[in-house]
């Protein structure tokens, strides 16, 4: 059920914090643990690293796979980490919407580095001719980590990029950056801390903007497309007789409001009907069809006084 979105600039220890949270949330909680690794996506794409953060196409395809997989797994008994630099606050806050729709629990874990140590670490990075790894300070604090945590260089140009740039840091005031947690490589990381927002703490509901739309019976979208089409055939009908004001025989007392017809045309009317059944189609209860049309009335007063 939760995510942790790790975010930060190359070299900073993101991988090594996901294995981290991974181990502590396995052996103490006995927690099911999944961690989606951008470094994966990219392999599994077919990219090359470096290539694929100089190609916007293919940076899109790539987070465009981290956010399926994470809205896979989210909603699942387990914890999913999101293992990646995560730069673009647009991004997160995409993952945002995704975790508070399932009803899930979230916090970002911010890995921060001095520029130029990172970049010294860097270069320490290797590969052989048949692609194994070869760290032997990957961190530059004097830590050895699994192979697993590493894979090739960044480029200068792809490394100041992504660090001087592009990168967009989180804010503990944005909400879908909140909670927050910072380290530094020689830093421990509050593991208790995490677990207790997790799994202490209740997940924010849902609203409107990312919850699922709810199924609409075929009689109710048929009856809501009958009845706006007779009101605007009526309003239409009105203006062409030069009418300051509309009745309606069908919905007593219900009246489109005097002026509002100088202002009416086929084309915004047909804009303001679909926009009326866009959202009545996810608001709608069975018991309201009979009243559709004098909502949409009250609708058209609204919007064309607005």
């Amino acid at each position: 059920m939760p995510l942790i979105i790790i975010c930060g600039t190359p070299v900073s220890g993101k991988s090594t914090r996901a294995y981290e949270l991974k181990e502590f949330f396995e052996k103490k909680h006995g927690k099911s643990v999944e961690i989606v690794s951008e470094s994966d996506a990219i392999s599994k794409l077919g990219y090359e690293k470096n290539s694929t953060y100089l190609d916007s196409q293919k940076e899109k395809r790539v987070r465009g796979y981290l956010k399926s997989e994470v809205i896979r797994l989210v909603g699942k008994d387990n914890v999913v980490i999101l293992d990646g630099s995560n730069y673009i606050k647009g991004f997160r806050y995409e993952l945002y919407c995704a975790s508070k729709a399932s009803k899930s629990t979230q916090c970002t874990v911010y890995t921060l580095r001095n520029h130029q140590e990172a970049w010294e670490a860097n270069k320490l990075r290797l590969r052989d001719k048949d692609g194994d790894t070869h760290n032997h300070n990957p961190d530059g604090d004097g830590n050895i980590h699994d192979s697993r945590l590493d894979s090739e260089s960044y480029t200068e140009e792809v490394f100041d990029a992504l660090t001087k740039l592009r990168f967009e840091e989180p804010n503990s005031n944005n909400r879908w950056d909140s909670p927050l947690f910072t380290v530094q490589p020689q830093s421990s990381l509050d593991l208790d801390a995490v677990y207790q927002v997790l799994f202490e703490k209740k997940a924010p509901p849902p609203n409107m903007s990312t919850q699922n739309p709810p199924l609409t019976s075929t009689n109710f979208v048929y009856e809501l497309d009958k009845v706006t089409q007779s009101v605007s055939k009526q309003i239409l009908d009105a203006k062409q007789l030069n009418l300051d004001e509309v009745k309606f025989p069908d919905y007593p007392g219900c009246v489109l409001e005097v002026g509002f017809m100088q202002t009416v045309n086929p084309q915004k009317l047909l804009r303001l009907r679909r926009q009326f059944m866009t959202y009545a189609k996810m608001n709608h209860s069975n018991e309201d069809a009979n009243r559709i049309g004098r909502y949409f009335v009250q609708y058209l007063n609204k919007t064309l006084i607005d």
